[in-house]
């Protein structure tokens, strides 16, 4: 009894629940019936699951609704959200000018920024926008309040704020005008301030805001082009740092007393390039990019230079001095050295592992960083055919402490004589050149306090290659008893016998009536004493 009573209600209830959605389908739709007998069931447009058979809900979107601007209305959810994809891709192909500074433009494409869709999970909340959605009231709810006022899915385009800093440096910050550090120049034992001006520059972390805010929307309104924040940029460090350096941290001399005009000329223009040379804190200096190119419009003479292990005339010969005497100073002074390679053959103006090639062909270079917490000054000088350099600071090593090197010879090798004949010159003819000794090395730094060792550092070690003595011995004659003479001396392996029987020979062509044979003994270098 109390269960028919039960259901009879829960009859009523669903139908009065019908009647009110059938009145308020014809209230809205000019008293037309919505509801339409179909197999025994009722079928309300719109609305799935009231009663007996039905149509099957399709899982489209209600017409009036976006996604951003994108119209997704029919589409199934992965329609949608391929077209919400599709459309941000589309944006990206949008052309952007960023204005940086000195009015300098730099163009690219939303897409180069790496936009990123910010709120994916929007595309969920679609299922509660198609027919197949919640209960059969509240798909139909839906359905009208979207027929009514629309619906919009709000698509978020994001732009990281991270990456768009780095970007902006990379591609933005090279147009920035650059400071201008001030620098020191020495006059009569006194130092001045030189120069110094400031720059200016993108304001990254306010330019990554800007774009982050605006350029989006900028895109889909036409509004491109955005002039960056700028910002004045100051040199490292001021005056006031600069007017600190006064002290004499590391100095060192050689003598080129034994060079030739043109070796000198080039000794000296070197220096003079180096000269006058401010460095800041961490800066790296490089030997070969301060005194390149090595052309005579640059100020340099063909002189002698090792090339290959051979000692041969080179624009620039003698620039390796330079970099060696700096070399020095710069130890003494206890800069960090970055790149410093040794001769292939020994040099005599500075102790042996004491020096530093530098050359083009090579790729050597010498370099050293200012790693003071002070501005340095390089002063270099030639007088009297010695070449000076001076690197001034601030002093903060204890005055008790001292600073010494000292070079240790490890393997001394000397080549036996190399005699070759050379039928092209004429018997009595002899071209000898010096040996270089071959040494392995090694250069210690000694640290003294009150006189006494405290430390011994290992700075370098370095080989270099021996060459023997060599003669280049001319055994070309009309007369093969010469020839035969020549090339006997040759095989006794021994330059002063050859020397000595090319002299015989000519003494001969001399006394005869005939004129003589234009042969010349041509004098010994002493390869140890040049200086490359």
């Amino acid at each position: 009894m109390y269960g028919r009573k039960k259901n009879g209600i829960i009859t009523l209830i669903l139908a009065l629940s019908l009647l009110c959605i059938v009145g308020f389908w014809m209230a809205e739709h000019g008293g037309k019936s919505p509801v339409k007998i179909k197999d025994k069931g009722i079928f309300v447009p719109g609305i799935s699951g009231v009663g007996g058979t039905q149509e099957a809900p399709t899982g489209h979107i209600y017409e009036g609704v976006h996604a951003g601007d994108v119209d997704i209305s029919g589409m199934t959810v992965p329609e949608a959200e391929n077209a919400i994809n599709n459309y941000i891709a589309k944006l990206g192909e949008t052309e952007l000018t960023f204005v940086c500074a000195g009015d300098k433009e730099v163009k690219l494409k939303l897409k180069d920024l790496e936009p990123q869709w910010g709120n994916p999970e929007a595309v969920s909340a679609l299922d509660d926008l198609t027919d197949r959605s919640s209960d059969v009231i509240s798909r139909y709810r839906m359905m009208k309040d979207v027929e009514t006022g629309g619906k919009d899915i709000p698509i978020d385009i994001k732009l990281d704020k991270g990456f768009l800093m780095n970007w902006l440096m990379m591609n933005c910050s090279i147009y920035d005008t650059p400071t201008a550090n001030a620098t020191l120049k020495r006059i009569d034992g006194h130092f001045e301030i030189v120069g110094g001006e400031n720059g200016e520059g993108v304001n990254v972390a306010e330019a990554a805001n800007l774009i982050s805010n605006t350029a989006v929307e900028g895109c889909k309104t036409g509004n491109t082009r955005l002039t960056l924040p700028l910002e004045e940029k100051y040199p490292e460090t001021g005056d006031e740092t600069l007017l600190q350096v006064k002290d004499l941290l590391g100095s060192f001399t050689t003598s080129f007393s034994s060079s030739g005009a043109n070796r000198s000329k080039n000794v000296s223009n070197g220096c003079r390039l180096i000269d006058g040379t401010t460095l800041y804190p961490g800066e790296e200096f490089s030997a070969y990019n301060t005194v390149k190119p090595f052309t005579e419009a640059n100020g340099y003479e063909l002189a002698g230079s090792y090339v290959a292990g051979q000692v041969v005339d080179t624009v620039g010969g003698g620039i390796c001095q330079v970099s060696s005497t700096l070399y020095n100073a710069v130890l003494r002074a206890e800069l960090e050295v970055t790149e410093r390679n040794n001769h292939s053959l020994i040099v005599t103006y500075v102790d042996k592992s004491a020096d530093a090639a530098i050359s083009e062909s090579s790729h050597k270079d010498f370099k050293f960083v200012n790693n003071t917490e002070y501005p340095i000054y390089i002063e270099g000088y030639t007088e009297g055919k010695k070449i000076t350099f001076n690197i001034y600071g601030v002093e903060t090593r204890p005055a008790n402490r001292k600073v010494s090197y000292e070079s240790e010879v490890l393997e001394e090798k000397v080549l036996p004589d190399m005699i070759v004949g050379d039928a092209s010159l004429p018997a009595g003819m002899v071209s000898v050149t010096g040996a270089h000794k071959g040494y392995r090395a090694k250069l210690w730094k000694i640290v003294t306090v009150d006189g006494k060792e405290t430390e011994r550092t290992l700075v370098n070690s370095s080989n270099y290659t021996p060459t023997p003595r060599t003669a280049i011995v001319g055994i070309g004659s009309a007369d093969a008893s010469q020839t035969a003479r020549m090339q006997e001396a040759i095989a006794s392996g021994n330059i002063d016998i050859c020397k000595a029987v090319a002299g015989q020979i000519v003494a001969e062509f001399q006394s005869s009536q005939n004129k003589p044979a234009q042969v010349t003994e041509v004098p010994e270098s002493a390869n140890d004493s040049i200086a490359p």
